[in-house]
Order: structure tokens, then C-alpha cells, then sequence
């Protein structure tokens, strides 16, 4: 059976909204945990100009094959493994990386090395599109993200909502700029990075 998140059914027309706009002259897209895969096979149908491949650890890959044998898309690609806290990025580069709901779910070092990795991924000009909760200067945007918060770190106490001061940060020695902050639904955000 395939494995369902509902969150993926519920954000994925405002993140379609803002990923048309912002992957408009787009060709390869890498994203950073698929999860379900849900969200790869609805943009891959939605966006069928991109070659999206598809990326998680090796757990997560039985539910994305499940999901894109379902779909029979051509640009959708099986997922390649990748854990960002090792060091085993793929080798081709890509002109645009999306993630969605996955730094709050990591610690701050995994969060860097994912900024790290992205930054020699990407291809000058290239985008990094980031979908989730996320702080501002020490501060919560709303109650239920501050209370989010303390779910995520009863569950993981190195998890966490990332603030954007430290996203800064761990984006400028890549070669990262912030080129775009979009508010979202639900208390969420999609921040878009572009490679210098």
C-alpha cells in the first residue's frame, strides 16, 4: 500500500502557486526529501517540462517507487539515495532544488550540510526552493508553530523550527542569496534561495 501524508494533499496548490513562478525557466530539479512522493508525482504532472528526480534515504524509497509506478510519469525519476548529513551527493548538477517540510524535522548541523551540498549542486542562477515553518530573528510567526515546536522537540530534542538569521548564515559560504520569501498557508513559508 502506498504510504499517505496528509499535509502533502493539503499544501501542495499554494506550493504549485509559488513553484510555477519561481521554476519557470527550469529544466532539472532535484528535490530533497520525497517522503511519500506524493509531492514529486503531482508537480511532475503539473510541471511536465521539468525532469524532477526524486531523493530520500533508503527507507523512503519503496513508497516513492510505489507512487511514481502509479503515475507512469516520464519526468519524475526513481529516487537516488541521499542523507544530507553524509557525504554522498549526487554528482550531476541541477538548476533547481526544492525541499518541503524537512528542516524542522532535522538538527542545525544537518540543515548546514544541506545548505552546503545545495550550493554545489546548483548551478549559477539556480534556485533553492525551502518549504516549512520558520522563525524570524528568535521568534515564533504564530502559537500553534511555537507549539509545534515543542511536539517536534519532545519527539527529537535536535530537531526544531530553523530560524532565518541562521539560515542566512549557513547559506552565505555556498554562495546562497535570499531572493524571495512567500508566505504560505498554515503558518509556512517557501524561502528561495539563488546561487551566485
Amino acid at each position: 500500500m502506498k504510504p499517505y501524508s496528509e499535509s502533502c494533499d493539503q499544501n501542495k496548490y499554494p506550493i504549485l502557486d509559488v513553484l510555477k513562478i519561481e521554476l519557470a525557466h527550469t529544466k532539472h530539479l532535484l528535490e530533497i526529501g520525497s517522503g511519500t512522493g506524493q509531492h514529486a508525482v503531482f508537480f511532475g504532472a503539473q510541471m511536465p517540462d521539468i525532469i524532477w528526480q526524486t531523493s530520500d534515504r533508503l527507507e523512503y524509497h519503496p513508497g516513492i517507487q510505489l507512487w511514481l509506478a502509479d503515475s507512469r510519469l516520464d519526468n519524475v525519476l526513481p529516487p537516488i539515495e541521499l542523507d544530507v548529513a553524509l557525504n554522498h551527493w549526487p554528482q550531476q548538477t541541477f538548476d533547481a532544488i526544492f525541499s518541503a517540510n524537512t528542516a524542522h524535522i532535522m538538527s542545525a548541523p544537518e540543515v548546514e550540510h544541506m545548505f552546503t551540498g545545495v550550493g554545489n549542486l546548483l548551478t549559477t542562477g539556480g534556485r533553492f526552493c525551502l518549504y516549512g515553518p520558520f522563525n524570524y530573528h528568535g521568534n515564533y510567526t504564530s502559537e500553534s508553530n511555537a507549539r509545534f515546536e515543542q511536539w517536534l522537540k519532545n519527539r527529537d530534542p535536535n530537531s526544531g523550527i530553523k530560524d532565518i538569521d541562521d539560515l542566512h548564515r549557513w547559506a552565505e559560504p555556498p554562495g546562497l542569496r535570499l531572493a524571495a520569501d512567500h508566505e504560505m498557508p498554515a503558518n509556512n513559508r517557501i524561502l528561495v534561495w539563488v546561487k551566485q
